[in-house]
């Protein structure tokens, strides 16, 4: 059962639950609720700048690890000519060369460490998309290129580990196991051993693998359905909702009460599942918005009940607090534009236990910002 419809249901049921919302908890708790709701200011300072004359290209990925380590996956070939005028031979300019795939920053800013790019043994993505750090350290990696149809396993040093899946250039299959689809991205549930990929920009589904041996597990589609690759024509706001996802299936993050939250981006919606695939819930996030969608990634707030979940929303260039009870919109940061705080296609965002958010853009973006929390939570230990 769906938990509310969407598109123009949705707008009368939104509207007849904020009346009886505004009803029931007015009297009591709209300071409080106000006060909960996290609240987020930039660090104009945040990063440092790189070492090496080097540039940051389009952001395809964006993660912190168990030591509030934030990981950047970018891409070097999004590059202009002007922005790596300095690697031309001769040089047009003094700046800049193209920095390494791979960037490790503290939480001050500075770069740590950076490797990446095509090796022995496995095949580098042809674009870049989606980073992941699990709990023991491993690094994971995807790319959304046409041919990219695999994700990689990797030391937090760059030492290849495994890989799941092999380039190809073979039609769409949401029922194929062998390859995967253009993922977008990963999450690692390591008590399990098993990783889950948002299959992605080809493929209309989440898939779970065996974290350590790579062995196929499972898969399923919205609503918990088989998948299928039938195109569904253009996304309509007034129409019944999609009973398949829409590509990209951009995003999976498990929960610490372990639901499995799916970004269905074009769909502009949210969908909920447990881990083994059975449907629990969904919500449409400005389900109105036309382009490339509403729903592009997330992260959980920092309280222990994770009540909220960040949403990046990279056609509207914001990121929406939505209360995770039943996805209601209670908040707000940012704004389209190019200065600190503002987006241009956020694309990408974590937090750390601290609270702190990071974000990623891309297109002309390409630029990571951080977000210090003011308010709500305690830090996790």
């Amino acid at each position: 059962m769906h938990s509310f419809p969407f598109r123009k249901r949705w707008v009368r049921a939104f509207a007849r639950s904020g009346v009886a919302a505004a009803i029931l908890f007015g009297a009591c708790a709209v300071a409080t609720c106000a006060q909960d709701v996290p609240k987020y200011r930039v660090d104009p300072f945040w990063p440092q700048e790189l070492p090496n004359n080097w540039i940051m290209g389009q952001v395809g990925g964006l993660a912190v690890d168990p030591e509030d380590h934030i990981w950047v996956l970018q891409r070097p070939a999004s590059n202009t000519v002007d922005e790596i005028g300095a690697s031309l031979t001769p040089p047009r300019s003094i700046c800049c060369i193209a920095a390494p795939p791979v960037m490790e920053f503290d939480k001050q800013g500075h770069l740590l460490h950076s490797w990446g790019g095509p090796g022995e043994g496995f095949d580098w993505p042809k674009n870049e998309h989606g980073i992941y750090v699990d709990k023991e350290g491993y690094v994971w990696i995807g790319g959304s290129a046409l041919t990219d149809r695999h994700i990689l396993k990797f030391k937090k040093d760059g030492k290849f580990v495994m890989q799941i899946g092999h380039p190809s250039s073979d039609p769409p299959d949401s029922t194929r196991t062998d390859i995967l689809g253009r993922p977008a991205g990963i999450e690692v549930d390591s008590e399990a051993h098993e990783v889950y990929v948002a299959d992605g920009y080809m493929n209309k589904r989440v898939i779970v693998y065996d974290s350590e041996t790579g062995k196929f597990k499972r898969l399923w589609g919205a609503y918990g359905n088989a998948p299928k690759d039938g195109d569904p024509g253009g996304y309509a706001p007034s129409a019944p909702p999609d009973q398949q996802f829409r590509n990209p299936v951009h995003c999976v993050h498990i929960s610490r009460d372990g639901l499995v939250y799916v970004c269905d981006r074009s769909n502009d919606r949210m969908q909920v599942f447990t881990k083994q695939g059975k449907f629990v819930k969904e919500f449409g996030v400005h389900p109105e918005t036309m382009g490339a969608g509403s729903v592009w990634q997330f992260a959980f707030s920092l309280d222990e009940q994770q009540k909220y979940l960040l949403v990046a929303d990279g056609e509207n260039s914001v990121i929406w607090t939505l209360r995770r009870e039943d996805g209601a919109v209670v908040g707000e940061t940012g704004h389209k534009g190019r200065n600190a705080g503002q987006f241009h296609w956020v694309h990408q965002i974590a937090s750390d236990s601290e609270g702190s958010l990071y974000t990623g853009e891309v297109d002309t973006g390409k630029r990571v910002q951080k977000f210090v929390l003011l308010n709500g939570g305690k830090p996790q230990k």
